[in-house]
């Protein structure tokens, strides 16, 4: 027997080695599907990623999900949004990072 080396913490991003990364914030609406949850959350289980956050709210037939991931590129980051507003269930999808959101409180509050 030999032992099996254990995959890497995280998936290198071969597209994007020299950009720097960033936390980023998936705002989904999805259909209210009893599997959805799953397989949003597949992409990134796909990538060896685990979410800093997540946060999913149901209204009638629709599923607010908001994920928030740190350690992507912005290529990266995107790439896997298309892959997501791809999903037969997904009605809206929405990418930003969290820094420009927290300058946008932070300027709103000051005003």
């Amino acid at each position: 027997m030999h032992s099996v080396p254990t995959s890497p913490a995280t998936r290198h991003d071969a597209w994007a080695v020299s950009n720097s990364h960033c936390q980023v914030r998936y705002q989904i609406l999805a259909e209210a599907e009893p599997d959805v949850l799953c397989r949003i959350l597949n992409y990134f289980a796909l990538q060896f990623l685990v979410p800093q956050q997540v946060n999913v709210t149901r209204d009638e037939d629709l599923l607010n999900v908001e994920v928030v991931m740190d350690g992507l590129s912005w290529h990266r980051a995107q790439v896997i949004g298309e892959k997501l507003r791809n999903l037969i269930s997904v009605c809206s999808l929405e990418l930003q990072p969290v820094e420009s959101t927290r300058l946008q409180a932070v300027s709103a509050a000051a005003q």
